[in-house]
């Protein structure tokens, strides 16, 4: 059985941005978080090492986000290349990252990017 944890609009300010005002400046950013992982055992055994820890998750995001790039295409790739790392037994994820006020002339909410990613089963697994 898998299962999904989320964080919802985690708010962090941050330098991203290729002008040079964003990475002085820097600016507000929502961060969403869905990760899919075996949940059986924490359901059955209530215990913390048998979950993902989504306040490990959160401190990940927010040390990712602190590093200052020019595209969040770039800030997406760390933070899924740490979230696969530190929790190896993610399924797959779906990541959102959305710059409040983006600095081009538009009236919108933000602008941002999407990462989902899927582990790939074999034949043999699905099989099974």
């Amino acid at each position: 059985m898998n299962t999904n944890i989320y964080i919802d609009q985690l708010k962090v300010y941050a330098f991203h941005g290729a002008l040079p005002q964003e990475r002085t400046v820097g600016g507000e950013y929502l961060v969403s978080i869905r990760v899919e992982y075996p949940f059986q055992t924490a359901m059955e055994t209530d215990q913390l090492e048998h979950t993902l820890d989504y306040g490990q998750l959160c401190q990940l995001i927010r040390e990712e986000m602190g590093i200052a790039s020019n595209l969040l295409e770039h800030v997406a790739g760390r933070i899924a290349k740490r979230l696969l790392d530190e929790f190896p037994q993610t399924q797959g994820f779906h990541l959102h990252i959305t710059k409040c006020n983006p600095p081009m002339g538009a009236d919108c909410q933000g602008a941002g990017v999407e990462l989902e990613w899927k582990r790939q089963t074999s034949k043999t697994n699905q099989q099974e």
